[in-house]
């Protein structure tokens, strides 16, 4: 048998080969470090034999399968733990996610806390120098049945199985799992468990609720201890720590989950959505406004009623059922509706920052990350088939611009067709297809995200990552034949005719809410100059000798256009510096003789000790060339 190992190197081998005995052979540099092997793009335990010819690698740290694995075993790992803690309990979920692992699991009267996970992780680590083995079985599911009797949650799961089951055993410790999985138990030394939260079965809030403990794993101790440092960072830059401290935004008990934004907040939220408006206007949309509530009739023709209606909030106007709006777009339709439009017209670009309400769950609401009222930044634009690829190119540059402008990254994910779709398949074989080919013109790679497409149409995710090194869902691109269809949508082509439009669905920010808890965190607080709520502080050394001039001072800022603000109160210099430090203010002026007799002022950056003393001139075209190229703060200087 033959195979070709990632370097492209062609290896032949006549033995009856598993993973372990493989990579001795082919790659024996990789051999103590390998947790898994992939061929023909399908995962294996080192344990599995190679039945088949084709591409061959072999999963090691740098591998972007390696952390998932590592982090689904320490599930495991957990799951024995908490099983030899707690016999009585029972297991749910264990997954790896993201950022590492969590398992859920029923403890009946037991409440755990925080301080009961050093006890657990001592259990993990005795039962990682146990150093046992991951072994796997397939089972029928009588058998799986029979080994689960005493665990209602796994009994659910094996009851809707269809396919073959498998099992993992390791010591005295057996899950119901798919795997794949380190080798043995000695690969886990590098864990640690985070937080305990609750997590209803299955996500249904008619489900009982579970303990849910959330933990991470690392190939080194380096790594661990790098990644917590990361960890206690965020902590500090919590947006609804920030947002409290620099007075953005609160949350009432009155209304969980519906932000209310100060007077701070405000300035930041207009400035930022003020650059939003006049970007599209420069780039050919035109901006609309939709109504918040509609009636039932609209969200049953565009399928929302039947595919969301459960997260729409209702009420009666007239005895007709009326709903407040989820999403825009069944109102952009009406706007394009209102007028008759000729192939010369399209692409028509209509451009809404559309308030929405979606009803989340109480127990997903998190500060402005997941709220039910939010401001979606939409675009919704109606294209011919033979402009796609092209204004999708143009969308991604677009993109480009954006995110760039606030210093993040991003990757694009294609998501496909999922089960509950409505429309023609082979609309959407033919939308994806112009998706794919749309990315490949632009020149960004992007990977496949099955199934996790809207019930309308396919889309791309733009996927951002932060200075802290999350991701973040914030941008899409969908591609619609659907809903145009439902609302009979036309143009008229050269020929006099009626046809079809495609409808793009876009968003860069996603939610305007969400986006400035992101970058709050992103900057943890320090906003580029042009967003800050106040740009200039500005500080007399001495009130009675000091105070007219910074009085001047701060008149000419404001009347360029520049938010400078005035602490003249009788707190000490060295408390007034502070002060603006705290409050994350980019540039804080201290007048005294000197500025005053000189016409000049000392400023400081923030996260800078330097003061440098220049004309009152020079610094009001610094700060101005700040604000009008929307400097990053690295950048200012």
């Amino acid at each position: 048998m033959k195979w070709k190992l990632k370097n492209g190197q062609i290896v032949e081998n006549n033995e009856d080969l598993q993973g372990f005995s493989s990579i001795k052979l082919f790659e024996p540099e990789s051999k103590n470090v390998a947790i898994a092997y992939k061929l023909n793009g399908k995962l294996y335990d080192m344990s599995a034999p190679l039945l088949e010819e084709g591409g061959l690698e072999y999963i090691t740290p740098e591998h972007p399968d390696y952390f998932e694995i590592l982090n689904h075993s320490c599930s495991h790992l957990m799951g024995q733990a908490l099983m030899n803690l707690y016999p009585h309990a029972h297991l749910g979920f264990g997954p790896a996610i993201e950022e590492g692992f969590y398992y859920d699991i029923d403890l009946g009267d037991v409440v755990l806390k925080e301080e009961d996970l050093p006890k657990i992780e001592e259990e993990m680590r005795k039962c990682a120098k146990e150093n046992f083995k991951f072994q796997r079985r397939e089972v029928s599911k009588e058998e799986a049945l029979e080994i689960f009797k005493n665990n209602p949650y796994k009994i659910e799961l094996i009851e809707g199985i269809e396919d073959t089951i498998s099992i993992y055993t390791q010591g005295n410790f057996t899950d119901l799992c798919t795997g794949v999985h380190v080798p043995s138990t000695g690969y886990l030394k590098n864990f640690k468990l985070l937080t305990i939260a609750g997590a209803y079965w299955r996500g249904d809030s008619d489900n009982k609720q579970l303990t849910r403990i959330y933990g991470v794993c690392k190939q080194t101790k380096e790594e661990l201890e790098e990644w917590l440092k990361i960890l206690e960072e965020r902590k500090a830059r919590d947006h609804r720590k920030l947002g409290k401290e620099l007075g953005l935004f609160m949350i009432s008990e009155y209304g969980p989950g519906f932000p209310f934004w100060l007077p701070n907040g405000m300035i930041l939220k207009n400035n930022l959505t003020n650059w939003w408006t006049e970007y599209h206007l420069n780039h050919g949309y035109k901006q609309i406004t939709t109504p918040i509530m509609l009636s039932r009739e609209l969200w049953e023709t565009s399928g929302h009623w039947e595919h969301y209606k459960d997260n729409m909030y209702t009420t009666k106007v007239d005895e007709k059922i009326f709903a407040v709006k989820p999403m825009n777009c069944p109102g952009s339709i009406l706007v394009y509706k209102n007028d008759i439009h000729s192939y010369k017209d399209l692409p028509v670009r209509l451009a809404e920052l559309g308030l929405v309400h979606r009803h989340e769950a109480s127990g997903a609401l998190n500060g402005l990350f997941r709220v039910r009222c939010f401001t979606q930044d939409d675009a919704h634009i109606f294209i011919r088939k033979d402009q796609l690829v092209s204004e999708i190119k143009s969308l991604i540059k677009l993109y480009d611009d954006i995110y760039s402008l606030f210093g993040l990254d991003y990757h694009i994910e294609l998501s496909t067709r999922p089960d509950d779709y409505i429309g023609d398949i082979k609309v959407w074989n033919q939308s994806e297809k112009i998706l794919e080919q749309a990315c490949r013109k632009s020149g960004h790679p992007f990977k496949i995200n099955p199934g996790d497409g809207a019930f309308y149409g396919p889309k791309l995710d733009f996927k951002l990552r932060d200075s802290m090194n999350r991701i973040w869902q914030c941008g899409t691109i969908q591609l619609d034949m659907n809903l145009p269809e439902r609302f009979d949508c036309t143009y008229i082509d050269e020929k006099g005719e009626k046809q079809r439009p495609i409808m793009l669905h876009r968003a860069v920010l996603g939610s305007v809410e969400r986006f400035i808890g992101i970058i709050t965190e992103n900057f943890g607080g320090a906003f580029p100059t042009w967003l800050s709520p106040v740009q200039v502080e500005v500080l007399p050394v001495n009130n009675e000798i000091h105070a007219k001039y910074a009085k001047k001072l701060v008149k000419k800022l404001e009347a360029k256009g520049i938010r400078a603000h005035l602490d003249d109160s009788n707190e000490k210099l060295g408390y007034r510096m502070r002060n603006a430090v705290v409050h994350k203010i980019p540039y804080v002026l201290v007048i005294g003789d000197k500025e005053v007799q000189n016409n000049e002022v000392t400023y400081r950056l923030y996260s800078s000790k330097d003061q440098i003393s220049i004309s009152t001139n020079d610094f009001i075209k610094k700060v101005l060339n700040d604000i009008n190229k929307k400097l990053l703060p690295k950048d200012r200087n």
